[in-house]
């Protein structure tokens, strides 16, 4: 599969800005931004994105295509990985091989992730990666705008 990972561009996160725009990703992620459409909100937020220098965060490429984004940040004084691929890519294991190759690079654990629990795809690629389920929590989801389940998840080694 020719997926890579590459330093992220002010290009790419235009591309990103269109991707979290669709609103069945929107309603899987289930925790995004209030408003999708507000770019310029969007633009802020991945501008301290960037400028964090505990944050790491990579373009997922796929056939020379910008399909989404990988990173870890830190969320409740853990590390914590996030993804979002594009919906027109789901199911081609694209999500699976970015989050192994940002395992591969990235040494920090344990990892943690946060899924809605009825977000069976992620589910998958997080256990595909090592993953396993050490919690649960409830919180609200500005992309349902109302309370949701969520797992949390931990990667030791891998």
């Amino acid at each position: 599969m020719d997926v890579e990972l590459r330093e992220v561009t002010a290009a790419d996160v235009l591309v990103f800005f269109e991707h979290q725009r669709d609103p069945e990703a929107v309603r899987m992620a289930a925790f995004t931004s209030a408003d999708p459409d507000d770019r310029a909100a969007f633009l802020v937020r991945w501008a301290r994105i960037l400028a964090d220098e505990s944050t790491v965060t990579r373009t997922v490429v796929f056939d020379g295509q910008v399909v989404g984004h990988i990173g870890r940040f830190t969320q409740f004084g853990e590390p914590e990985v996030t993804y979002w691929i594009d919906r027109e890519h789901w199911g081609k294991g694209l999500a699976t091989a970015a989050l192994r190759l940002f395992l591969d690079d990235d040494p920090v654990r344990p990892l943690f992730a946060r899924t809605a629990v009825d977000n069976v795809g992620s589910l998958r690629v997080l256990a595909k990666c090592g993953f396993v389920a050490v919690g649960e929590d409830v919180g609200y989801a500005e992309g349902r705008g109302e309370d949701v389940e969520e797992f949390i998840l931990r990667l030791d080694e891998r």
